[in-house]
């Protein structure tokens, strides 16, 4: 059996090794030749899993140290045979730790020192948003939820509808996955008509997905709406950035939000647990020593001196050709406790 492991997938090096010989190739690396006689495939965001790189293969399990799945053709993937895993929620805590402290530093830059009478909105509530929302709240902030397939699956009252935040919000937080069709496709979520439609936003912030929010639409709204600074760690066509955001965005970072090393752990914990249920393999599994779901109690000081974002600011704003570089050789922090 052979397993190809994208090489910037961190604590699995010489475990895989007792049940198949492994390559460990950077993502540009990991071509239609190159995984044409490759049973497995361990991949990140940047390798596009589909039938220009599986066709023909012998491979028949993908896993993706990652939350999100959209640079995977699923639907192909099914038809063909292949076995997709993620990793969902692995990082969540420290998106939520990433988010919460660009609010702090951004209320400390706008000489804002209560969180009473704040109102977030956080769209999309699944793994990231639910806890960005339960530390907001235990932090004095007033929180919306957005999210109409949770509203509908659950019937709950506690969803309110994206105008009523477009309308109310001071800051607004994006947490959805990407997708481009259906009920709830959320391809330019923030499009024109919202960031135009913004009555008291101050900061806006994308952590999810970059095609998420309308980059050009940001940039050429921005000066015109209630916006007074954007947050933006996942861009339109990475590692190519707009370079008018970049220079506008208070905290611009080569999307690390989620990169803590218990968030990475934790993705490949989960690669590895998928891989040895399927195939029955005894696996020395990482076991990682925080909460899933994050910090049952946490500060705003506590969040701010546990991550500065504005130091991957000023390094990625310093250099914007080094995106992917600045992003592989990140050097993992630690989740707040």
């Amino acid at each position: 059996m052979k397993i190809i492991v994208e090489k910037n997938i961190p604590y699995i090096s010489g475990i895989l090794e007792k049940y198949a010989e492994v390559s460990y190739l950077p993502y540009r690396e990991i071509t239609r030749e190159a995984v044409k006689d490759a049973d497995v495939l361990l991949v990140r965001t940047r390798t596009r899993c589909d039938e220009a790189l599986l066709a023909g293969s012998r491979c028949r399990f993908i896993g993706t140290a990652t939350i999100g799945t959209d640079h995977i053709d699923l639907e192909y993937c099914k038809k063909a045979g292949i076995i997709v895993k993620n990793a969902p929620g692995c990082n969540a805590p420290a998106v939520a730790q990433y988010v919460l402290s660009a609010i702090g530093h951004w209320m400390k830059k706008e000489y804002l020192f209560a969180t009473e009478g704040l109102t977030i909105g956080v769209v999309g509530v699944g793994h990231v948003g639910s806890i960005v929302a339960r530390w907001a709240r235990a932090l004095g902030f007033k929180v919306l939820l957005n999210d109409p397939p949770l509203q509908r699956a659950t019937s709950s009252p506690n969803y309110v509808p994206l105008s009523k935040i477009i309308h109310d919000a001071d800051i607004v937080t994006f947490h959805t996955p990407l997708t481009h069709t259906g009920l709830d496709a959320t391809y330019h979520l923030a499009d024109r008509h919202f960031i135009s439609g913004l009555e008291n936003c101050k900061l806006l912030i994308n952590s999810s997905r970059g095609e998420v929010v309308d980059n050009a639409a940001l940039v050429e709204l921005k000066h015109t709406s209630t916006l007074v600074d954007v947050v933006v760690d996942c861009w339109e066509n990475e590692p190519e950035l707009n370079p008018d955001l970049l220079k506008m965005a208070y905290i611009a970072t080569p999307h690390i939000a989620g990169y803590s090393a218990e968030g990475k752990m934790r993705a490949t914990s989960m690669l590895l647990e998928s891989l040895a249920e399927h195939f029955g393999w005894a696996l020395d599994i990482p076991q990682v020593d925080a909460p899933l779901k994050g910090a049952e109690e946490v500060s705003l000081a506590a969040i701010m001196s546990s991550y500065n974002p504005l130091i991957d600011t000023e390094a990625l704003k310093s250099s914007p050709e080094s995106f992917e570089s600045l992003r592989n050789n990140y050097a993992l922090r630690n989740e707040v406790k």
